[in-house]
């Protein structure tokens, strides 16, 4: 006896048609899977859910459910075809891939692959030519301007002698070599000039609008912050005037972020494959174990190793990014761990990952500084080459001694004298300090809590007054000023970002804030354990993609999710779009006290926002 069910519209089985389960005989019909008597517990559910909601014949002999359900059309063929997991009697039922928890799937990625590439070269491209644009104007009557004075003649020396320097007269050598070669490399291509000497600094600042496109993206998941990450580092004065002549804090800056990019990477991939080992047979080779998986070779983070050991090979103040980000690896690789059920994480850290951190962090990081002296090495007339003899080895601050060569100990012994060097480059009037007289101190000279909104700028540039054309009626004097100025709409909130990232690090467990701050921070506070040096803006020129980056997470917490209603995502749209013209617009306004063109009195007093600027 069959009999039509109301709720679902399926024909089941009377008494004598049940399955076995239900202690009865099996119809033919029910054998080849004809019959609905097979229905799912949950379409029984279902079913008796929909009872009480009364279905309607249609012409095609499908019914149609009233009431709440009144959505759901199906035909006798529907309901037995819904019933995947139906199988006859005697069959051996389909193994169903299984569903991945969401803790062991991999880290989501951009998937609008060619457009953010688009997006990425376009953009890279626009900064190329804001970079370069009228790049070898600005000079001190055809010679370099402010430090260019030092590495642009030191860089010519090392292209001029295959990689050394030997002759100190022609700068104060106290950094290390890298930085100058680079600046050798433009020199080399296009001479003593201008454009040469700044060609390097002008690539190096057109890499770092790529780069930190590509971690926006990853960070973010979005094209569209990506692409207002590059906006917004092509306005970012600091960068950009640094970007424009040949000094070295552009080179570090360009290291760094590329060692930030790889970090945020290998993060990605070590999760990657831990979602892997989670859902692999207990007898594979990458299946997890007490102490976690073993991950194999992490490339990306032997790229961030490398990439500090260039940092560090331009300044050493390098070896702080070496130091913050090994302890960043380190408390990922455990949170990892734990993330994905390894009941001693720590341990697991400890058997399986610190070894291979200290060798990518400080191996290859020590390693590749110790090769950017490639040149001083091979030469036997390099600027200490010989600084020690055999005699002359002690074991004290004068050397190390060694019988592995003479030629080891004299690096050190140059390494110890630049490092006296910048322990005593005191400010007047610091305690130790050669000039006890505080007026005599630098006039541009600036301390570490005025960095992050740069109250205290630079002057780079400043010849003397003249009349130019294009200035005016031609009859008052025209200036020409060159100032390293953070841009004021991305440095002055600098304080608000910060406090914010904070909150998200701590109170919401957001690890992309947490990366940005030990960024930030490793290139920020090593500055206050000694006060007494002497210091300057520039040095803060590589926080200045932490800070865009920053700025970029903010705006990103502003859009919010696709899921919030039209009202509110139009209106967030308006005011990202906003600030992001504010920025430009404040780059654009500030173009002249950025690149050193002809400006009228009343206008560089108009760009002069603060008193410290002047």
């Amino acid at each position: 006896m069959q009999q039509s069910d109301p709720g679902t519209g399926a024909t089941t089985g009377g008494a004598d048609e049940r399955s076995p389960a239900l202690d009865g005989p099996v119809s033919p019909a029910a054998r080849d899977g004809s019959s609905a008597s097979e229905v799912t517990p949950g379409r029984r559910h279902r079913a008796r859910r929909g009872a009480t909601e009364p279905a309607v014949d249609l012409a095609d002999g499908s019914q149609r459910l009233r009431g709440p359900s009144a959505v759901a059309v199906l035909d006798r063929e529907d309901a037995l075809g819904d019933d995947t997991d139906v199988v006859p009697i005697g069959a051996v039922p389909a193994v169903r891939p299984p569903v991945t928890p969401k803790r062991f799937r991999a880290p989501a990625v951009p998937t609008d692959t060619l457009r953010g590439w688009m997006v990425t070269l376009v953009l890279s491209a626009v900064g190329c030519v804001v970079r370069f644009w009228n790049l070898g104007m600005a000079t001190d009557v055809g010679t370099p301007i402010f430090d260019e004075k030092y590495y642009a003649l030191n860089a010519f020396e090392v292209w001029r002698l295959g990689g050394i320097e030997e002759n100190p007269a022609y700068g104060v050598v106290v950094h290390p070599p890298l930085g100058k070669q680079l600046i050798a490399l433009g020199e080399m291509l296009f001479g003593y000039t201008p454009f040469g000497w700044r060609f390097a600094s002008a690539v190096a600042g057109t890499v770092c609008i790529f780069v930190i496109i590509r971690v926006a993206r990853r960070l973010t998941g979005s094209t569209l912050l990506g692409g207002i990450a590059g906006v917004l580092l092509i306005c970012d004065g600091v960068s950009h005037v640094n970007a424009r002549v040949a000094l070295l804090d552009i080179f570090q800056e360009m290291f760094v972020l590329i060692a930030f990019a790889c970090l945020i990477a290998d993060r990605a991939q070590v999760r990657s494959r831990f979602a892997a080992a989670a859902l692999a047979p207990n007898d594979h080779p990458g299946a997890a174990t007490r102490f976690g998986a073993k991950l194999g070779a992490r490339w990306w983070r032997f790229g961030v190793g490398l990439s500090l050991g260039l940092a560090t090979s331009i300044k050493w103040s390098g070896v702080y990014w070496i130091a913050f980000f090994g302890v960043l690896s380190v408390v990922w690789d455990i949170t990892a761990r734990r993330q994905y059920g390894v009941r001693r994480p720590v341990a697991g850290v400890v058997r399986r990952d610190l070894l291979p951190s200290l060798w990518s962090y400080v191996v290859i990081g020590i390693g590749t500084y110790i090769a950017s002296w490639w040149a001083w090495f091979a030469s036997e007339s390099a600027w200490a080459r010989h600084i020690l003899v055999a005699e002359t080895q002690t074991w004290n601050s004068e050397g190390l001694k060694s019988l592995a060569g003479v030629w080891h100990n004299s690096l050190w012994q140059w390494t110890w004298k630049m490092l006296d060097f910048h322990s005593s480059l005191l400010s007047p009037g610091a305690p130790g300090a050669t000039d006890s007289n505080p007026a005599d101190r630098h006039p541009w000279e600036s301390k570490p809590w005025s960095w992050p909104i740069g109250t205290r700028p630079v002057l780079y540039y400043a010849p003397a007054d003249a009349p130019a054309p294009g200035c005016g009626d031609g009859l008052q004097n025209c200036v020409r000023r060159i100032f390293l100025i953070g841009t004021p709409a991305l440095w002055w909130i600098a304080l608000f970002v910060a406090g914010w990232a904070l909150w998200r690090a701590i109170g919401r467990m957001d690890w992309r804030y947490l990366a940005i701050l030990v960024g930030y921070g490793a290139g920020y506070l090593p500055w206050f354990a000694n006060l007494d040096r002497q210091m300057y803006f520039f040095y803060a020129t590589p926080l200045a993609p932490f800070l865009v980056l920053g700025i970029v997470l903010v705006l990103g917490d502003v859009l919010g999710s696709r899921r919030f209603g039209v009202e509110r995502r139009m209106l967030s749209l308006g005011f990202v779009a906003l600030y992001v013209g504010l920025v430009v617009a404040n780059f654009i306004w500030l173009w002249p006290m950025l690149n050193g063109d002809p400006m009228t009195q009343e206008m560089l007093r108009a760009q002069t926002w603060l008193p410290s600027w002047g």
